[in-house]
């Protein structure tokens, strides 16, 4: 026997609204925000038609339950953004890894100093490896020096949560972003997250000369080609092409 599929995510609570209340006295709070006291539900339904709005439960299990006169369909609106703008400050347990080698070329290095750059601006956590090969260890401070030039140039917008780690032939060190109030700008992004030097550029216009066009020349007709013959009358053998024309045949010997 199958067992019944579990969604992942857990479904929305569902509020009761006017009728579906069974609770005799509600905690009421008018549309401005404002309380107005616990009342009898009908007391309560009445005042939702007077305003033009809903009954909506939004506290079942306290005594009385509270019930706010909202409409339903913007309150459920103001539930989902609020739910959507909780969820975008859930970045800083999000964790994104860069890995670096010891002999990196200085472009990667900044490629990688730039990625890391943007996760933290937007609240992500770094984790920094460096991994060793061969016999890059026995060289293990040049490795050191890569890692400790990575977190003096990403010092403005993060900090290491701990001293840099050699675990086998692994260095690992993790960078938490700093608050917002206290992180440097972007360096290529600006308040509204375009980026500077490319935002609202025009279009180059195209370079029109005033020269005029030279015209082309047809190639010269070599002359040295005889001239096609003229007034060439066919052959009357029925032949257009026939390969024994001017053929001198000579009739047998007496």
């Amino acid at each position: 026997m199958s067992r019944p599929f579990t969604p992942r995510t857990p479904p929305a609570p569902a509020y009761r609204i006017n009728g579906k209340i069974r609770a005799r006295e509600v905690r009421v709070i008018g549309p401005d925000g404002a309380q107005i006291g616990v009342i009898t539900l009908p007391e309560a339904l009445t005042l939702a038609r007077q305003y033009a709005v809903d009954l909506v439960e939004i506290a079942p299990n306290a005594v009385p339950p509270v019930c706010r006169l909202v409409d339903f369909g913007k309150f459920r609106y103001e539930q989902s953004k609020k739910e959507k703008d909780s969820k975008k400050h859930q970045h800083a347990n999000k964790v994104k890894e860069v890995q670096l080698s010891p002999n990196i070329d200085p472009h990667d290095f900044g490629v990688k100093l730039a990625h890391a750059i943007d996760f933290m601006c937007e609240d992500m956590k770094v984790k920094v490896q460096l991994r060793f090969r061969g016999r890059e260890m026995a060289h293990k401070e040049i490795g050191e020096q890569v890692v400790a030039r990575f977190l003096k140039e990403a010092a403005p917008w993060g900090h290491p949560d701990f001293s840099p780690k050699l675990m086998g032939k692994t260095i690992n060190v993790m960078i938490s972003p700093h608050p917002r109030n206290k992180r440097a700008k972007h360096p290529t992004k600006n308040e509204q997250g375009e980026v500077e030097g490319f935002a609202h550029e025009p279009l180059a216009k195209p370079i029109i000369s005033d020269v005029p066009a030279t015209p082309v020349s047809e190639p010269a007709r070599d002359d040295s080609r005889p001239a096609p013959a003229k007034n060439v009358k066919p052959p009357t053998n029925g032949f257009t092409n026939n390969p024994f024309v001017g053929l001198d045949v000579a009739g047998p010997e007496a």
